[in-house]
């Protein structure tokens, strides 16, 4: 079993930085596709990024060029760097792991993930 724990969310002013992390714990970390989701008050979750076990990354055009998505196989971590916040960017940030291991592929669809973490809020003030 899997657990997926995230942490580094708060309260930050537009413009400002913040860096999530995601401790997995369970299996084997360095197989693992992840990505990033995240979701705003009444709007739907949403893709923010994704990063293969290879270390392949792909982002939501909406963050591109502000957020950085990363992993450290060595601390079972991954991380999402949130750079020039803006307060549409206010939600809960999700991480999970897709059902695949070793996948050259990647996803953005819900279903392809089977395990979620519990979600870290980041709230940006403008």
């Amino acid at each position: 079993q899997v657990q997926l724990v995230e942490s580094g969310g708060g309260l930050v002013q537009a413009g400002g930085s913040l860096r999530l992390s995601c401790v997995a714990s369970g299996g084997s970390f360095r197989s693992y596709n992840m990505a990033w989701f995240r979701q705003a008050p009444g709007k739907e979750r949403e893709f923010v990024a994704h990063i293969r076990w290879s270390g392949g990354t792909v982002y939501a055009d909406f963050v591109k060029g502000r957020f950085t998505i990363s992993k450290d196989n060595a601390k079972n971590t991954m991380y999402l760097q949130m750079n020039s916040l803006k307060p549409e960017d206010t939600a809960v940030y999700y991480c999970a792991k897709e059902r695949r291991v070793f996948s050259s592929t990647w996803s953005r669809v819900e279903d392809a993930f089977d395990f979620w973490g519990q979600g870290t809020q980041v709230t940006v003030s403008s």
